[in-house]
């Protein structure tokens, strides 16, 4: 049913924990089901330097979160926002169909800090331009 990498980042999930003076903070999810997400970016020169998750979810949203981790960690903030539920989907070897959101959950967590981020430094992240904090209620399937 789940990827060896699924089991692996479930297990020994990377980047977990809070971060203080966060540059960009993001907290996505639904909490009638229980799946929320906190992701915390540490930024220099448009460079996400750190990253850290905090998940209160099932096993498939904290492998989601660890694997959005690891794809954004060193990349530009530019970069980092064409993240997709696709692209975690793939990283992680498939979910299944039921717990897909997950994986879009770790996308507008992602995509939410890096609002945050923006809001506070006054930048433009091209792909943020209709990006809505309230559109990111997740609406789980189990």
């Amino acid at each position: 049913m789940y990827t060896e990498i699924v089991m692996d980042h479930f297990r020994n999930p990377r980047n977990a924990g809070s971060m203080e003076n966060a540059d960009g903070i993001g907290q996505v999810g639904n909490p009638k089901c229980g799946d929320i997400m906190k992701i915390y970016l540490k930024i220099k020169d448009d460079i996400i330097e750190d990253v850290k998750f905090e998940t209160f979810g099932c096993g498939s949203a904290i492998a989601s979160s660890s694997i959005a981790t690891e794809l954004i960690k060193g990349k530009s903030i530019h970069e980092a926002v064409e993240i997709s539920n696709k692209a975690v989907v793939e990283a992680l070897g498939g979910l299944p169909p039921v717990k897909v959101h997950c994986s879009v959950l770790a996308e507008q967590a992602v995509k939410s800090a890096l609002y945050d981020y923006a809001q506070k430094t006054n930048k433009v992240i091209k792909g943020l331009e209709n990006y809505k904090p309230e559109d990111d209620e997740i609406h789980c399937q189990h």
